[in-house]
């Protein structure tokens, strides 16, 4: 656990060292030309450092180990941050979209300069860098916040390839393309916080895991050679790893120690599949008559 903690601690602080430089290069030159397109994807850049640092701050508790005041760990720490930086995006994504209506409607003001393509280069190279390196170190720790702010990152890249269209339409003589650039980079900044969103309210709200993805835990449970069945079966999110709770039906021959045996069995199995963290087993002996659906 400490070496996840400190894999995710630092890619925590690649993706806030990351925004900062992003932030200074296009928000300077941004400012300097008056380009609406440039100094949109820095303001991005803006809610994406706030974001990074929430995921720094708030996303490492959950490599505590639980205490008196959270018995069951601290999973919904990385979602309640990874929910903050999807509405912190959409916040701004609307901002931004007003800004780039405003510039519509009263006409550009911005000035190309070649600088403006040499911002927009590095910007793309520094975010590239940033979502490829967060993406290899969450194979292994799978983390909502850092899922979250490699979404960004690749979001990134996508706005600076709008902003490059902007920058474009100055160079040829067209400058009503910076705020249109800016526009469609709102709309792209919405899009990714509403979806960031989504999923961690999923997580927040106790939801169910996919179907096929109860199947697989049902299928564990069902190929243990001393389970006849299960029932009162529930699988729900709690953060980001999913709670499981469960009777089994077994033969009621079987002494405390033997039951005690298949129990511990059926949880180890059904804890290896990931995301599971905790099993709850309840053996049922047959003929109790309280077996609902022995297909199930």
């Amino acid at each position: 656990m400490s070496d996840q903690r400190a894999s995710f601690l630092k890619v925590s602080w690649v993706n806030v060292l990351s925004n900062v430089s992003k932030i200074v290069v296009e928000g300077t030159l941004g400012v300097v030309s008056g380009s609406l397109a440039l100094t949109a994807d820095a303001a991005h850049s803006v809610a994406d450092l706030l974001a990074s640092a929430v995921v720094l701050v708030w996303g490492r508790f959950v490599y505590d180990d639980p205490d008196e005041s959270h018995p069951h760990g601290h999973d919904r720490f990385e979602p309640l941050s990874a929910l903050f930086v999807g509405g912190v995006l959409v916040l701004l994504g609307l901002k931004l979209l007003y800004d780039a209506g405003t510039s519509l409607v009263k006409g550009p003001t911005a000035e190309y300069n070649a600088l403006l393509v040499v911002g927009l280069l590095f910007a793309l190279a520094n975010r590239y860098g940033c979502y490829w390196y967060t993406k290899l170190v969450n194979r292994d720790l799978d983390s909502p916040g850092l899922r979250a702010l490699a979404a960004d990152s690749l979001n990134d890249i996508y706005t600076t390839l709008a902003a490059f269209v902007g920058v474009a339409g100055m160079a040829l003589g067209y400058p009503v393309l910076d705020p249109i650039a800016g526009g469609i980079v709102s709309l792209l900044v919405v899009h990714q916080g509403v979806e960031i969103s989504r999923e961690n309210v999923r997580y927040l709200a106790d939801s169910a895991p996919p179907e096929d993805e109860q199947e697989r835990i049902k299928e564990a449970i069902r190929s243990h050679s001393s389970v006849h069945g299960t029932h009162d079966f529930v699988a729900y999110y709690s953060g980001h790893v999913i709670e499981v709770e469960f009777h089994a039906e077994i033969d009621a021959d079987y002494t405390v120690a033997q039951a005690h045996q298949i129990e511990t069995e059926l949880r180890e199995r059904v804890r290896e599949i990931e995301p599971v963290s905790d099993v709850h087993v309840h053996l049922d002996p047959a003929g109790l008559g309280e077996w609902k659906d022995a297909h199930h």
